[in-house]
């Protein structure tokens, strides 16, 4: 999507209050103060409250797969170990730089919605097939099916639960922090990794940990 500053400003003023006060809880009149517009921007650029949420997950969503898909060409020629890595640092440092919207998705994910049948099932399953390809180039040699997908289970709830349980966020202030957060974070999941790679490869996993 052409970036636009108004439209910028106005999508990341409304993903704040659909954070902290849910969709229905925010008026446009409150997103256009909040946002230092005329309430008629909303309405030249979105339409509607509903055009504004849809442009916003979109925008957001477009963007996440766009920085996954280029991990994945930038890490073509590594190991499918650190390929897998490379992916999972991504995924929790574009959803760490997009805390409040990425909780607030989360939030709407927990419910059966129109919002969730029409607007993020098509971007969740691109997401679950990047993810995926990239996992069962690790394990597809040596793992049952079964096995497989259980172990894939526990990755993805492992990428999702900073943005569902919110109780360790005030130990996250600025930006800093939450770069260690990232970093730190990654490297329980690499460790996790590591020992099912090896259980079930024998094989001892990769040392180089430089991006972590």
């Amino acid at each position: 999507m052409k970036e636009n500053p108004v439209k910028r400003k106005i999508v990341k003023t409304a993903s704040n209050l659909f954070f902290q006060k849910g969709f229905h809880g925010t008026s446009v009149r409150e997103i256009a103060k909040r946002a230092k517009v005329n309430v008629s921007a909303i309405s030249y650029y979105f339409n509607s409250k509903q055009g504004l949420l849809e442009y916003a997950v979109s925008y957001y969503y477009e963007q996440y797969l766009r920085k996954l898909e280029e991990t994945l060409y930038n890490a073509q020629q590594t190991e499918p170990l650190e390929r897998l890595y490379e992916l999972i640092f991504s995924i929790i440092q574009y959803k760490q730089e997009n805390y409040q919207f990425t909780c607030f998705i989360q939030r709407e994910l927990s419910m059966d919605s129109v919002f969730v049948r029409e607007m993020v099932v098509t971007y969740l399953a691109k997401e679950n097939h990047l993810l995926e390809e990239a996992f069962d180039a690790v394990f597809r040699d040596h793992m049952k099916l079964h096995k497989k997908r259980y172990i894939f289970m526990q990755l993805k709830g492992m990428l999702i639960t900073p943005y569902v349980l919110h109780h360790w966020k005030d130990f996250v202030i600025g930006s800093y922090s939450s770069d260690l957060f990232v970093k730190h974070y990654v490297s329980h999941i690499k460790e996790w990794l590591d020992f099912v790679f090896e259980k079930y490869t024998s094989q001892p996993p990769s040392k180089n940990t430089n991006y972590i």
